[in-house]
Formats: C-alpha cells, structure tokens, sequence
C-alpha cells in the first residue's frame, strides 16, 4: 500500500498518526484503494528545549502520567469516565482494572488524543494532552485493543513503515529492528506477510512495533483480549520480560485479574467509571482483611447478611456472591457466623476461614449482583 506524505518545513520532523479514509476492508466507497494520508510537521520547541531522557522524555513534576478530574460524557448523556485522578510513576506498571464498560478504555483514549475529553486533564511527562498533543504523542505509543498493522505487508515492513513515520533516523532504524525482533523472538516471522500469522504472533508483532520509537510511556488496551489460553500466557511472558528490562512507564488495561496481580506494581480498579480504589496488590487485599469467612448457605443471603451485621460479625464490607457469603473475618470464628445465620432460619451448607485473595477485592468493589450487608 502507498502513503502520501504531507512534509512541511522544519527539522527534525514530527510525525502525527496516519489519518485513514476507508471503509472496513481497506477501500473507499469508491472502490479506489485508499491512500494513508501522514502529516509530518515540526517539532514543538518545547522538545527541542531539553525534554529528554530515556525514551525520549525527562519527567517535569515527578510522574510520568498525571491525570486530574478527568471526564468523559458521550451524547446521550453517558458519563464514560466520571472525574478520575491517579499518577503513574516513572518505570511503574499501572494497572487499570475492571469489568467491561467500567472506563477503562475511554481513559485510554483520552489519555492518548482520540478522545476528547468533557473535562479535566491529562499530562504525560510534564506535556498536557489537549495543549500539547503532539509532544505527548511524541513521547509516548499505545497498543489498542484492535489490530493496527497492515496485513498484506511483512512484518519487517510494518516496522519500519512505523519508524520512518515515528521519525527514527533512517540510519538507526536497520539497528533498532533488529533489537526488537531478537527481544520478541520474532527471526521466524519478520519476513512473512502478516496475514499468515496467527492472532498471538501478530499481537507479539503489534507490541513490537509499538515499541519502534522507544517511548518513554506506554499504553496496552486489553492486549490480551480474544487470545486463546495459552498464547495469552505467552504474550504474558512477553510483557513481564519488557518491564524487568526496561525503565519504560507502562499502563495497562485489563479484566483479568491474574494480569494485573502478575505485571503490577500498582492497581487501580474502576468501576462505572470511578476509581474506586487503588494500591497494590497487597494495599488492596489488606483494606479487605487478610482473612475471610466464607459461608454457603441455603435461604435468604440479604437476611443473613443483616443478622451477622447484627451480631457484630459482619459490616458494610460484607458481601454476598450468589449463596456465598463473604465476611472479613475481625477475629470471629465461623461457628459464631454459621450460630448468627442460623438464627434466620437459613442453612449453613459450610463454613470456612481463608486468606483474602485480590479475586475476592475485585468482587467486593465491582460486583454487580453483590448484596451489601446494610
């Protein structure tokens, strides 16, 4: 496929995302195949004034994403994201956890430039997005849940359509692509046309390239999302390789837990988009309580709930999944919450204490068929 670039004066060149005008499978209604259109304009003379470091960039106020009252309303009135503050720290994996249609994604697109936001701000290394979008697209890549690499070309030539446009010199690019295909094992693959790869290859290609312009900030959209079992745990390995080796500050979006407990050094979990908290794996586990009671009980889990709330067992952070009851545990023993639910008429079916696991946190703050105790 051509691209038509639009190159106007000044050095060093920026590059902007490929702008496509196409219907899904590539053409325009037409039937003319369409051309990716590429803008490069000159560098912000904030870039050219020092903002440099590793991947490009030196933090200006000590986070390398620092979001404020961020916010987004689509028409109709639906609030996507509903004023969310967080910062991600230089080299930190940040986790943004949650279920499907909790913001996590809109959030992803604010915070990259394709979506704009109804309010709030965002800043990525010092550059605020909605004033600075070039300079912080410059510093920054983003891996998006959708395929993006062009499935008629190879692999090498999907990487370095994407340096020349991410503005690497032409002399470093040769050097650069081979650090990346040897990093992600990519030597068997690199020259085929990427319509023959399978869905984990070209995910591993996708990140890759992602990869071409050394950002200093990146961001992965659910990147293991349609991926059969064992190629997701690959992709796994692929990322905890890339944040062990690197000093890269990288945001993740996912719903499955073992994702964000495995690559995290910090998790935030949305839901209807609000963070509704955030810490680590063990912050998180520990504002639950290092031990629950877990009771199966035949009967009415709402009134059950009220009577362990009742007897000083259970409080507001007491749940219900189902017929299961989850109670912190506080220094009570299951006899005295199989005695208290009893006394409702409800069967105790089994009774058991446990460690609190971060699978138990996620149901506590996002469930939605939970019931509270009060």
């Amino acid at each position: 496929m051509r691209s038509l670039l639009l190159e106007l004066p000044g050095e060093p060149l920026w590059p902007i995302h490929p702008i496509f005008h196409t219907s899904p499978d590539g053409r325009d209604p037409t039937g003319v195949t369409a051309l990716p259109v590429t803008v490069l304009l000159p560098a912000p003379s904030s870039w050219l004034s020092g903002h440099r470091g590793r991947g490009g960039t030196i933090m200006t106020n000590g986070s390398a994403i620092q979001v404020r009252g961020l916010r987004k309303v689509f028409p109709g009135g639906v609030e996507a994201v509903a004023g969310v503050d967080f910062d991600v720290w230089p080299g930190e994996v940040f986790s943004l956890l949650g279920p499907n249609g909790a913001g996590k994604s809109t959030t992803i697109g604010m915070l990259t430039g394709t979506v704009a936001p109804t309010g709030g701000s965002a800043r990525l290394a010092g550059f605020d997005v909605a004033t600075e979008p070039l300079a912080a697209r410059r510093i920054s890549s983003v891996l998006f849940q959708d395929p993006v690499v062009d499935r008629p070309l190879t692999g090498r030539r999907n990487l370095e359509i994407h340096a020349r446009l991410w503005g690497v010199p032409v002399r470093q690019i040769a050097g650069r692509l081979e650090e990346i295909v040897e990093a992600f094992t990519l030597a068997e693959l690199i020259d085929r046309p990427v319509g023959t790869y399978s869905g984990g290859e070209r995910r591993r290609l996708e990140i890759a390239r992602a990869l071409v312009s050394e950002p200093a900030v990146l961001f992965l959209d659910e990147p293991t999302v349609g991926l059969d079992p064992r190629i997701r745990l690959e992709l796994l390995d692929v990322i905890a390789r890339l944040r062990d080796r690197s000093e890269m500050t990288i945001l993740l979006t996912t719903h499955y837990l073992d994702e964000a407990e495995r690559l995290s050094d910090r998790i935030a979990v949305m839901r209807a988009g609000r963070i509704v908290a955030s810490g680590s794996s063990g912050d998180l586990i520990a504002a639950l309580g290092d031990q629950l009671l877990e009771l199966r009980v035949h009967g009415d889990p709402g009134a059950s709930l009220a009577s362990l709330a009742r007897a000083g067992i259970a409080g507001r952070d007491a749940f219900a999944v189902g017929s299961t009851l989850i109670v912190p545990a506080r220094d009570r023993g299951a006899d005295e919450a199989r005695a208290a639910v009893a006394s409702t008429g409800a069967e105790v079916l089994s009774a058991v204490q446990r460690r609190t696991t971060l699978d138990d946190v996620y149901l506590w703050l996002t469930g939605d068929d939970l019931v509270d105790a009060a």
